[in-house]
């Protein structure tokens, strides 16, 4: 990870540095929260260490600053341990608190936990991504954006795309259409079904009376195509 620390008592940043980079994480290091701030705003970070209590600018107001831009972790280290002072950081968007002394093993114990976190979330954030040509829906944000225009879809139209987009080249039936969107069983009500998918071609498609992504199987329903056009 890349791992920023800001910390203005010189021995301790030198430490957490070299045992940092033993690690195998790539390391920048400041002595104040200006200087942290700078190098932040230079490099970013993939976890963070701030000292609450620092020249310049403090770990806090850093803290308050980073997270304008920023969800990255971040471990507050200081030697107060009041719990006044820990739901403040936490208030304020810290991830991790550890009071000054602290073993090197327990930091680099909290860091693992929130690698792991890291990434978890962001292979969900991966997972959540549907993309075919210029269209790109997001799964939990319910969004879906056509090249950077935003399209507003309706509940049904976007379970009837999300299920398509996840299942690109297969061929659906009206009724497994049906159950995907509305979730109940299938009442023969073809008019429905393709009432919605003319809606949503119009939405999506450069051409709808000739639409690349959501074709039409004869005498069997609909299937999806990623690219937007063959």
């Amino acid at each position: 990870m890349k791992v920023l620390i800001v910390e203005d008592e010189k021995d301790l940043r030198e430490l957490l540095s070299w045992t940092l980079e033993k690690e195998g994480h790539t390391v920048y290091s400041a002595m104040d929260g200006g200087e942290g701030l700078d190098l932040f705003r230079k490099t970013g970070f993939d976890l963070a260490l701030f000292d609450v209590n620092m020249p310049v600018m403090d770990g806090l107001t850093l803290l308050k600053l980073v997270r304008k831009s920023s969800d990255s972790p971040v471990i507050m280290l200081t030697a107060r341990g009041e719990e006044t002072d820990k739901l403040r950081a936490f208030g304020l968007g810290a991830d991790d608190y550890l009071v000054k002394p602290f073993s090197m093993a327990e930091l680099l114990a909290r860091i693992t936990v929130h690698q792991r976190r890291s990434q978890i979330l962001q292979q969900d954030q991966r997972a959540s991504i549907l993309e075919a040509g210029n269209l790109t829906l997001n799964t939990q944000e319910w969004s879906l954006r056509k090249g950077q225009e935003e399209i507003v879809l309706n509940p049904k139209e976007f379970l009837l795309l999300k299920c398509f987009m996840e299942n690109p080249g297969r061929v659906f039936t009206k009724k497994q259409l049906y159950a995907a969107a509305w979730e109940s069983d299938y009442l023969y009500d073809d008019n429905t079904i393709m009432v919605h998918i003319s809606r949503l071609r119009n939405k999506i498609e450069d051409d709808p009376q000739n639409p690349a992504h959501i074709r039409t199987i004869k005498g069997i329903g609909y299937k999806f195509s990623k690219e937007s056009a063959e």
